[in-house]
């Protein structure tokens, strides 16, 4: 149900709207009434009506200063102008008020009327929109923690990102333009069980520090990736790197009783900077003995060079335990492939149940909860052909299963396996099987 408020100074004329309005459409408006211009502002502040019917002429506040502070406040309510005078001596200052529709008094019912169903359509199509707006907010907000993970986890493994890379940098609004990389590691098994916690704990304090893409917590660390604001030195924009690795320490003692190892990379600029700079980070962090220390890697490689140079050089070495890095890209990626083709036979079993309908791959997207971009290439990528041809391989062996049988004409099997159009159907047909229908029914006979 809508709200509509009828502001006239005569009661018989908003009674009449009235009688109008619940008379031609019963349960569909809740009707507010105000006197004057004064009245209209205040109930449509406290009631927040979704259509005005407004007279041009109150005592008071007259309608147009009336409508102009209503739409201040309210710029989605639809506006309609209530005159007994030629309108057009009100039309521009009513056009920059938004108002799209008038009434000239005395009004003949079925013109009401029709200008309500209007404005119900419109009321009942924003509706719809904000419906799916909000529809749409909530997938996002589902799916950009991956998107952010997928991306942190590209620069990882590898300086230079593909398309897929950049258009995931693009949602998410982080240019990889100039940053530092920040690895949070655990040097015993204490965070098990915890790693959600400590993850939105960490994510929490990142996203408030600024710009920012963080890797999920696995294999004892998590990677940070934070954006240099244009404003601050680089010197002190490292303070408050400094200062924000403390705060990651302190959040790990506090709420998780847990020792953390913060290592902090060099200042970069681009993709392959930032994987550097996380690389450096990794190694910052395997300086820590006992954990809750902080280590940035150019005062490393400064000030103490000979221990620097001694521990980089067991870092390196192919027995180091300290070099988790790689254990936990493959992990990843083992995780990432299991979770890939899940979802893909997912897709797969909804395509072969609904092959027949009118199905198309923002639709099988949406059913696994995946951007329709992103999971034609992963599904291309699994099985080296497109939705669209698998789809239509499915139906095209469907097809020729049906005219095998001899039970049905070559029309209803068109409409039987997902073609409209009969026609099309040969041509799909011809081209997947190098033969018309007609022809393979012949051979079959």
């Amino acid at each position: 149900m809508y709200r509509i408020l009828l502001a006239d100074d005569e009661d018989l004329e908003r009674e009449g709207l009235e009688w109008i309005i619940r008379r031609s459409f019963p349960d569909r408006f809740e009707v507010i009434h105000a006197a004057n211009g004064r009245a209209a502002i205040e109930k449509a502040e406290d009631l927040r009506p979704q259509v005005v019917f407004m007279d041009v002429n109150m005592p008071g506040i007259q309608g147009l200063a009336a409508l102009r502070e209503i739409r201040s406040r309210a710029p989605e309510t639809k506006l309609v102008l209530v005159t007994a005078y030629d309108y057009f001596s009100y039309a521009k200052e009513a056009v920059s008020l938004g108002v799209k529709e008038y009434i000239v008094k005395p009004a003949r019912q079925d013109q009401i009327v029709t200008l309500l169903r209007q404005l119900l359509e419109e009321l009942d199509q924003d509706k719809l929109k904000r419906a799916e707006e909000l529809e749409l907010r909530d997938r996002m907000s589902q799916l950009m923690p991956l998107v952010e993970n997928e991306l942190a986890l590209m620069v990882m493994a590898k300086p230079a990102l593909d398309d897929e890379g950049k258009q995931f940098a693009a949602w998410l609004r982080y240019p990889l333009d100039r940053g530092i990389a920040v690895v949070a590691a655990f040097p015993d098994s204490g965070h098990v069980g915890q790693e959600k916690k400590l993850f939105r704990s960490f994510h929490g304090l990142a996203t408030a520090f600024g710009p920012s893409v963080s890797s999920a917590l696995i294999n004892r660390h998590m990677a940070i990736f934070l954006r240099k604001p244009p404003g601050p030195s680089e010197t002190d924009w490292l303070q408050e790197i400094r200062f924000f690795g403390e705060q990651l320490i302190r959040q790990a003692q506090q709420l998780f009783h847990l020792f953390v190892t913060i290592g902090i990379g060099t200042l970069s600029t681009g993709t392959e900077g930032l994987h550097q700079s996380y690389f450096e980070a990794v190694f910052a962090s395997t300086f820590g003995e006992e954990g809750n220390e902080l280590w940035l890697f150019d005062e490393l490689k400064s000030e103490d060079s000979a221990r620097f140079k001694q521990h980089k050089d067991r870092l390196a070495s192919p027995d180091a335990s300290p070099l988790y890095v790689t254990q936990a890209l493959e992990q990843i990626r083992e995780e990432r492939e299991q979770e890939t083709v899940s979802v893909l036979d997912k897709a797969r079993q909804y395509i072969r149940e609904r092959y027949a309908e009118e199905l198309s791959l923002d639709e099988v997207a949406d059913y696994v909860h995946l951007n329709a971009f992103y999971f034609s290439k992963i599904f291309k990528q699994q099985y080296g052909e497109t939705f669209i041809d698998y789809l239509t391989g499915l139906r095209i062996a469907k097809a020729k299963e049906l005219i095998e049988r001899g039970e049905l004409s070559l029309k209803e099997i068109c409409f039987r396996v997902g073609y409209k159009d009969p026609n099309y159907f040969s041509r799909v047909f011809r081209k997947v099987t190098g033969i018309a229908p007609s022809d393979y029914r012949e051979r079959q006979s």
